[in-house]
């Protein structure tokens, strides 16, 4: 593309996003005295800032389309018409969703040929922004939706559907509805929920806290063996709570920690899998857990402090089984402590001060939302909290315009994950016009006549393949929708079941074969994808396990909402197993503790692992006599002890 073009493009998208950014927080602002811009007229609104996002996005695929030996080629002309019709058509789809909801306020509406037409057409060009975006596995997922929502009546069996009126069908399950398809509740919830924090995350990323976060992990760190794998799952945990994206945080800490861990003499694909899984953790990480918190309290019926509360606990256990995990990778490398490895510069007083960056929005806002306050007024409050603490940073005091770069970047963020909602809001409105979740609540209670942990992995195996590819709010929401009603079946509470699905969700970003932040971190590595996803699989693996132990022992949320009565005794008891399970499991998989293990010792740890979660009594005891065996045979033998006093 010529450099002149490329400049104009660059700022119509820059323009447009900023645009977005200011129309979407002004119509989710609250009143200020007698002052108030929104919320805008519902139907108005809806289509208006879809066709804003949908520009963006459209112009900024054609200006970042790749350009080999900076030649026009048929594939790229051909993709460059395909963007500029599907954008055009999707204007003139939404301008139709405004006309047609008006006049459905007003009187009933006959839907015919032209608006099935007009919901197909934009479906189909949505899968393609979000095919091109975020890869073939979220768009495959639409269009079989779509084609399922058109044949259903065909199906044998179970799966079969009620024939109806195609063309209402359509029309009103895909587009021309305020409540299903691509502009429906779900829009709704994300524009009033989740895009200020979007907002806020760019903000925060662009005020310079994160180079901060990063220098002063790693002065945490640098005397542990592990030196800059630790650092990245400190450095990952505090940034991935606010990112609301994995991939987002692999780039954002990864090109920085990555190298380094590599340089500390681990293999490529256990650098990337360590970025990986500790960025994945952050989606789980509250206080904002990627926004989804917001959403889970919301579907719930609960309070958003109870979900904090009841993820605390799960969150902080999987982060220590990556310390685990790399503590024990170290030791059978054979890497010892080295304190001046690292080439980050030692944290000065200006990376702790900003720190106040991160903290003290997050503190306002959690005390807001405990407060009472809706959650887009909580975030608006953090977002009008960091513009003038920002200043506290001298890289924003002598270049202000980085503020509105966060604003663009935080425009065109969400724009792209718009895309990824929309094709999610199909596959809602399909499940929901058809009776999936129904059929496959039935299928989860026979499976359930088997045993509840084979049911449960049922659940488990739908989940992360429904997950895949997709960012975490739009794979959390895909899998409530079908999976929260096999999951009341197997008797679990409302809280429970949707702490299980929204961590197995979380997972599908580190599992083979669509692990997308597994990926991410073997561009920057070097490793293998595939190879990197199966080691973020294994030293994540406590992120499959967690949601199983919470299943049988539902007291690990802490929250008495979540389905167990909360006492003291036996809340520290199950601290106490679930960290040592996080120990033997650890070691089992490295396949090391102080020293190499046999077969027989990986053996034992995963059996007194899975025995300490199975829900009696009796194998409990079983599971932590044998993990506790394990640990002191490996650990204190009489040769060990002999050695270190002599």
């Amino acid at each position: 593309m010529h450099p002149s073009l490329d400049r104009w493009l660059n700022r119509v998208v820059g323009l447009l996003a900023i645009t977005v950014t200011f129309y979407g927080l002004a119509n989710v602002m609250p009143a200020i005295g007698n002052f108030r811009l929104g919320p805008f007229p519902m139907e108005f609104f809806r289509a208006t800032f879809f066709s804003l996002c949908l520009m963006a996005v459209g112009i900024d695929m054609m200006r970042t389309l790749p350009n080999k030996n900076n030649g026009v080629s048929f594939r790229r002309i051909a993709l460059v018409v395909t963007i500029l019709i599907s954008t055009l058509f999707l204007l003139y789809a939404a301008r139709s969703y405004y006309l047609v909801s008006i006049e459905l306020d007003s009187a009933m509406f006959l839907f015919g040929t032209r608006e099935a037409g007009i919901a197909l057409g934009a479906s189909a060009a949505i899968l393609f922004f979000c095919w091109r975006i975020w890869g073939a596995p979220v768009a495959m997922l639409g269009l079989l939706s779509i084609l399922y929502l058109l044949t259903g009546p065909y199906w044998p069996g179970p799966l079969k559907t009620i024939p109806g009126d195609i063309y209402e069908l359509l029309a009103q399950n895909l587009w021309y509805s305020l409540d299903t398809g691509i502009l429906g509740a779900t829009f709704s919830i994300v524009i009033t929920t989740v895009f200020p924090f979007i907002i806020l995350g760019a903000i925060l990323a662009g005020v310079g806290a994160g180079e901060s976060m990063i220098r002063i992990a790693f002065a945490v760190m640098k005397r542990t063996a592990g030196g800059p794998a630790h650092a990245a799952i400190l450095a990952s945990g505090l940034f991935g709570s606010v990112s609301g994206s994995a991939v987002a945080n692999v780039v954002g800490t990864g090109v920085v920690t990555i190298p380094m861990i590599k340089r500390r003499g681990f293999s490529s694909n256990f650098a990337g899998a360590v970025e990986a899984a500790a960025s994945t953790g952050g989606q789980i990480m509250p206080p904002i857990m990627g926004a989804a918190a917001l959403v889970m309290a919301d579907y719930v019926g609960v309070s958003y402090l109870t979900v904090v509360v009841a993820v605390l606990l799960p969150a902080l256990a999987y982060y220590l089984s990556l310390f685990f995990m790399v503590m024990f990778e170290a030791r059978r490398l054979g890497i010892k402590p080295d304190a001046q490895a690292a080439d980050v510069s030692a944290p000065a007083t200006q990376d702790y001060l900003n720190l106040l960056l991160i903290f003290v929005p997050l503190a306002a806002i959690v005390t807001l939302l405990v407060a009472g306050m809706s959650a887009s007024g909580a975030s608006l409050s953090a977002i009008a909290l960091l513009l003038p603490l920002s200043l506290i940073n001298p890289a924003v005091r002598s270049e202000p315009l980085r503020i509105l770069y966060a604003f663009r970047a935080g425009g065109i963020t969400f724009a792209q994950l718009l895309t990824a909602i929309a094709a999610v809001s199909i596959v809602i409105s399909t499940l929901s016009a058809t009776g999936v979740p129904v059929k496959f609540g039935v299928l989860m209670v026979s499976a359930l006549e088997e045993s509840k942990f084979v049911a449960l992995l049922v659940v488990a195996a739908g989940c992360i393949l429904l997950g895949m590819g997709m960012p975490t709010l739009p794979a959390y929401v895909t899998v409530a929708a079908i999976a929260l009603p096999s999951m009341e079946a197997l008797g679990m509470a409302p809280l429970a079941a949707h702490m299980f699905v929204f961590m197995i969700a979380v997972a599908s970003t580190i599992t083979p074969p669509v692990a997308i932040a597994a990926y991410a971190a073997a561009s920057i590595s070097g490793g293998k994808p595939i190879a990197t996803a199966v080691s973020a699989s294994r030293i994540g693996i406590m992120i499959f396990v967690i949601p199983f132990a919470f299943a049988y022992e539902p007291l690990l949320l802490t929250v008495s909402q979540a389905g167990a009565d909360f006492t003291w005794p036996r809340y520290l008891m199950l601290v106490l197993q679930l960290t040592l399970s996080i120990y033997v499991l650890a070691s089992a998989l490295i396949r090391f503790d102080r020293v190499k293990l046999s077969w027989s010792q990986v053996v034992m740890r995963i059996a007194g692992c899975v025995l300490m979660f199975s829900g009696q009594a009796e194998l409990e005891i079983l599971g932590i006599a044998l993990a506790t065996l394990a640990i002191a045979v490996t650990n204190f033998s009489p040769k060990k002890l002999i050695r270190k006093y002599q």
